[in-house]
């Protein structure tokens, strides 16, 4: 695509009827000299301006956006989630324009039911029964509207005996002002208490590093809890995303790709007291295996980790995600400690959580160690059989000798017997 673009640029100034469009019609070596010299640095500018898209963010936050959603009534059949998943300014104008809109509507009730009884024309006539009393207008029916939802009762205006029709609706906003109540309030609690706050306090390392463990090229980052209380059941996965081509020339955009960061070990399964390191052993298995350090930069992949458990205080799950570009992963380096212990105690040192150090590690990928690797034990196993078989021959050599000597003590005592008995 940059090669394309710079080509392109190039050629519209010498010809502007020429088509652009189609690679067809560049034809490079028209190009001036200068221009074909120059041309992998403008390559490399144009390149180096294209920025990796990420998949999720650093903040953990899922940059895709849905678009096209046809069947939107979907959101209101779970419209307790649609209200928990909205923005705290819309979440708080639905609150308070729910109670609002209730105690307008039952106050117009109550107004209707005075107005229609007459309850208005007797305003002051000790000698009516209102079905409200104290209630002269809008205003006043709905403040009792008010008072009956919320049962504050001031005890000024009070609901008569005399009015079948106001009981029943009484009885009415009673109930459903309990279950707005109930809703609003529990979509409220369950906002505040999301457990998503919770993985705010759990950090990971800025950047990824790659280098040598156990003999073993891994992939390592850190992760760490920053609260007294426990994840319980915590554990961490991780995945590559990662655009392929099948064989069947099908092309799978963002596609994701398991990374074992210890599930057939149980490594995954956190004790997360203290910031740990998580360990990917680049094997066979691994997407890695065939990447060197001088390819790394080259490849347009993410790393999402995802870190799940249980919240101690509320036993609710939570999850915490974060990502890693190429450029975010070091290769030759290693996490500085943060751990030490002091008088009776171990401190975690969080300044020095996001800190790297560098190390010896090879260049190579993973598959070419292990093909050097196996390169260098062949003449070691050719010499180890050689010398066996040198050693065999010997040993056979030495037994015919020892043979032929044996023969020959057996010639020469047969003919010391001949000649006795002659």
């Amino acid at each position: 695509v940059c090669l394309f673009l710079t080509a392109a640029n190039v050629l519209e100034e010498d010809s502007m009827e020429q088509d652009i469009e189609s690679p067809v019609t560049i034809h490079q070596p028209k190009l001036p000299k200068q221009a074909r010299e120059d041309l992998p640095k403008n390559i490399n500018k144009e390149c180096a301006k294209r920025k990796i898209q990420r998949y999720v963010r650093k903040d953990g936050k899922c940059n895709v956006h849905h678009g096209n959603v046809r069947e939107t009534y979907r959101y209101l059949t779970d419209i307790f989630t649609t209200l928990v998943d909205l923005k705290w300014r819309f979440n708080l104008l639905i609150f308070v324009m729910v109670y609002t809109v209730t105690w307008l509507f039952f106050g117009m009730i109550w107004w209707l039911i005075a107005y229609m009884r007459g309850d208005m024309d007797h305003i002051g006539d000790s000698t009516w029964t209102p079905c409200v009393s104290n209630l002269n207008g809008f205003v006043s029916a709905f403040l009792f509207s008010i008072e009956t939802e919320t049962t504050i009762g001031y005890g000024y205006r009070v609901i008569t005996d005399k009015c079948p029709e106001g009981i029943i609706l009484l009885l009415v906003q009673s109930v459903l002002g309990s279950i707005v109540n109930a809703f609003m309030v529990g979509c409220m609690f369950v906002k505040i208490s999301q457990p998503k706050k919770r993985a705010e306090t759990l950090v990971f390392s800025t950047n990824a590093v790659i280098s040598m463990r156990d003999g073993k090229l891994c992939l390592m980052f850190r992760v760490g809890d920053l609260r007294n209380s426990h994840i319980v059941e915590a554990s961490i996965r991780a995945k590559l995303i990662k655009s392929k081509q099948t064989k069947e020339g099908e092309f799978i955009p963002l596609n994701q790709t398991d990374i074992n960061v210890g599930y057939y070990t149980g490594d995954d399964r956190l004790f997360l007291v203290s910031p740990l390191i998580i360990s990917h052993e680049i094997n066979q298995q691994s997407p890695f295996w065939e990447i060197s350090k001088a390819q790394l930069p080259k490849e347009e992949l993410e790393i999402v980790v995802i870190l799940e458990g249980m919240v101690e205080a509320t036993g609710m799950t939570c999850q915490a995600r974060s990502s890693y570009i190429t450029s975010e992963i070091l290769w030759g380096y290693r996490f500085t400690p943060v751990l030490t212990l002091e008088d009776g105690f171990y401190e975690v040192d969080y300044n020095s959580f996001h800190e790297t150090y560098e190390t010896n590690t090879p260049v190579y990928s993973a598959k070419e160690l292990a093909e050097m690797a196996s390169r260098a034990e062949l003449p070691l196993t050719w010499s180890v059989s050689s010398k066996l078989d040198q050693h065999a021959e010997l040993e056979t050599e030495e037994e015919e000798k020892n043979q032929e000597d044996q023969n020959e003590r057996n010639g020469d005592v047969a003919n010391l017997e001949n000649e006795s008995k002659v």
